[in-house]
């Protein structure tokens, strides 16, 4: 792709991201998220995390299925709005929900387990951000790859966190589940088909006899 067509490509990828922040500060201005909008705004916030980072897991299985280096590209991109919207949620539970009563959120932290997960689930997220760049990957060389595999945990962890927040109405966290199943069930047998195939391929020892 041409650097100006990726550059615009991108941009647009950029401006997408962004889209349902601004969908939702309209509504929530235009007095459009219902009675209780603040846990409208939270939960959607904590679903378009969830969401990108899924989207960023995505970009793997998009780059064997089109043969091409592209969707690699934007890997970095998506996982640091995933970052961006989970803090977010962060905030607006925080902030909007707790206004800063710090007493009451470590109260909440210890006595509520969707909200535990989900409190370890951004920690761990943390790391990941700060050590997003191409400098931090040359640094930590295999480290990095294997930091950044908590991503799988992450995702893990959000989903039970939606699962437990939601509690009877589980249509979405089981659809998000379904495809995180996937991503994950293709990373496995991405691993194991290299190995299956030497397997099937190695001569079958012959037995010396004494």
């Amino acid at each position: 792709m041409p650097s100006r067509n990726w550059v615009l490509f991108k941009t647009a990828v950029f401006s997408l991201c962004l889209l349902p922040l601004g969908i939702q500060v309209w509504r929530f201005t235009q007095h459009q998220l219902g009675a209780n909008p603040i846990e409208v705004v939270t939960r959607h916030l904590g679903e378009w995390a969830l969401m990108l980072l899924l989207i960023t897991l995505c970009m793997s299985p998009l780059k064997t299925a089109l043969q091409s280096g592209w969707p690699i590209r934007l890997r970095r991109m998506l996982g640091l709005f995933g970052f961006f919207y989970a803090l977010l949620h962060l905030l607006a539970y925080v902030w909007m929900d707790q206004f800063f009563d710090w007493p009451e959120i470590g109260h909440d932290i210890l006595k509520r387990p969707f909200i535990t997960v989900g409190m370890l689930a951004f920690g761990l997220l943390i790391p990941l951000a700060l050590t997003s760049t191409q400098a931090m990957q040359r640094r930590l060389k295999r480290n990095w790859v294997r930091l950044h595999r908590l991503i799988y945990v992450i995702v893990i962890m959000a989903l039970i966190h939606f699962f437990w927040l939601v509690k009877a109405d589980t249509l979405r966290p089981i659809e998000l589940s379904i495809g995180a199943a996937a991503l994950l069930l293709f990373r496995v047998v991405r691993h194991y088909s290299p190995l299956v195939s030497r397997q099937r391929q190695a001569p079958i020892p012959t037995k010396v006899m004494p």
